[in-house]
């Protein structure tokens, strides 16, 4: 399986029978270009045109804006509905959680988290190798919120996503903070790359932080 990223909370993700993307935006309120890629199969976790911008992906793919248990070309994905922010989701609405599971790999993606998970939470995740969370602050879970998600959820790789990078419309996301934030907290130093090529066999046996860009 490889993760390739698409800029802001958006990754595509080729396993040998499909290839999921998810949050695609619109490059209009981003500020980045979307680039051109095709799926099988999108995940939207928030009705939000930075993450829901579904018509920039070809292929016809089989499109999941909600919770529930999807099966489509191999892939098993399940929605889990959190929230967009730490005040009973009265400020953002609702956030959906995706695990998946590609090539027998466990998959999270945090999608907008706004807040620390419950217990419940974490244990409807169960054994999680590679995790997209969050880092940036002011929509999402900041440096330290994610550092606490990453360390109820335990996995195997972390890929830190929704940060501050010069090429964002300064106006929405000015605001943002740099991953290095994030890595300080964690203490860990980034593997950056512009892919991810991850084997179930060959799972890092310590916490690897990789930012893809």
């Amino acid at each position: 399986m490889d993760i390739l990223p698409l800029g802001h909370s958006s990754f595509r993700i080729r396993g040998k029978s499909a290839t999921v993307v998810t949050d695609p935006y619109d490059k209009l309120v981003v500020g980045l270009t979307f680039p051109k890629v095709e799926a099988d199969i999108v995940t939207v976790s928030h009705d939000h045109a930075d993450h829901n911008h579904v018509s920039a992906v070809g292929g016809s793919p089989f499109v999941i804006t909600g919770p529930g248990e999807y099966e489509i070309k191999g892939v098993s994905i399940i929605g889990i509905s959190v929230l967009h922010d730490d005040e009973g989701g009265q400020k953002r609405g609702k956030n959906i959680i995706y695990r998946m599971e590609v090539d027998g790999i466990r998959i999270v993606h945090l999608g907008d988290l706004g807040h620390v998970l419950t217990t419940d939470q974490v244990d409807a995740l169960d054994g999680v190798d590679v995790l997209f969370v969050p880092v940036g602050g002011e929509y999402t879970i900041d440096a330290v919120g994610a550092k606490a998600v990453v360390g109820d959820i335990d996995p195997a790789i972390v890929i830190p996503m929704h940060y501050h990078i010069e090429k964002l419309n300064k106006q929405t996301f000015g605001s943002l903070a740099p991953v290095s934030k994030f890595l300080s907290e964690m203490g860990k130093e980034s593997l950056s790359q512009s892919k991810l090529i991850v084997h179930k066999d060959k799972l890092p046996t310590e916490l690897q932080v990789v930012v893809l860009e």
